[in-house]
């Protein structure tokens, strides 16, 4: 069969977006990995399937390129929002995905602002394989956890240059305190509104960005009292800002752009 897409960016993190609403959703693991190779398909850190919801504007499920699901995405939200947005001539839309209803908002110079929700601190949330205190994980390194919806774990380093990112993220990723699994991120803080962030990404390497990788890491930042209360994250791919006031939603903001679009053929069965 043959599906229409479109592929965008936000600060590198780049995503495609196939819109089913009133339609079948014929996306598997296999036609996910299909699309995500960047050799024999099309290829993105993320794939957001836009079907139909009854309390929001569109229902959101999210892929990785090796054909996992994941329960959230704060880059491909706020690209599926800024082009519903548009279709719906307003400035404001709410979304769904297993994150909950999330609020995004077009911003000023072509940004576009999700609320994330409230980060989950506790270690059955994340999750972690026994109970134990988040802030502070029994790892060299001395890294902390939480969840967006997704389980993150983060480190803060003195020289991000010095930090083999490839050969550390997969052992940590697949580390047995993360029975799911987990993003792992290197931090560097700049100052208290500033941090330059690389990213090993659960089920997708490392990419130039992640949305919701840049809302965990500022929260156990802030969590640690390194940071305030708004913070800009420098990513390889450019620059998103994370708000969050310790007890709230997460709110992140950046530039949505598009990349191309067009029509993919895609075996089924």
């Amino acid at each position: 069969m043959t599906l229409p897409f479109v592929k965008m960016h936000a600060h590198g993190d780049d995503f495609l977006i196939i819109d089913r609403r009133g339609l079948d959703d014929p996306i598997s693991a296999q036609v996910a990995r299909r699309l995500g190779n960047r050799h024999t398909g099309i290829g993105f850190n993320q794939l957001a399937v836009v079907l139909d919801c009854a309390d929001a504007a569109a229902r959101i499920k999210f892929w990785n390129p090796n054909g996992t699901p994941l329960q959230t995405c704060g880059s491909a939200t706020r690209g599926v929002a800024e082009r519903l947005m548009h279709e719906a001539g307003t400035d404001t839309i709410v979304l769904r995905t297993d994150r909950g209803l999330l609020t995004c908002v077009r911003e000023s110079g072509q940004r576009v602002s999700v609320n994330m929700g409230a980060p989950s601190l506790g270690w059955a949330a994340v999750p972690l394989a026994e109970s134990m205190d988040t802030l502070y994980l029994p790892l060299e390194g001395d890294p902390a956890a939480c969840s967006m919806g997704n389980p993150h774990c983060t480190f803060f380093v003195a020289d991000l240059a010095a930090v083999d990112v490839a050969t550390l993220g997969p052992a940590l990723e697949t580390h047995v305190l993360f029975p799911a699994r987990t993003n792992v991120h290197f931090v560097q803080v700049i100052d208290r509104g500033h941090i330059r962030l690389r990213i090993w990404e659960r089920g997708g390497g490392v990419p130039l960005g992640s949305g919701s990788c840049c809302c965990g890491a500022v929260v156990n930042g802030i969590r640690r009292g390194l940071l305030d209360d708004r913070v800009e994250v420098q990513c390889d791919g450019g620059t998103v800002t994370v708000q969050w006031d310790g007890q709230g939603g997460v709110v992140l903001t950046g530039s949505v752009e598009p990349i191309m679009q067009g029509i993919v053929y895609v075996p089924i069965g």
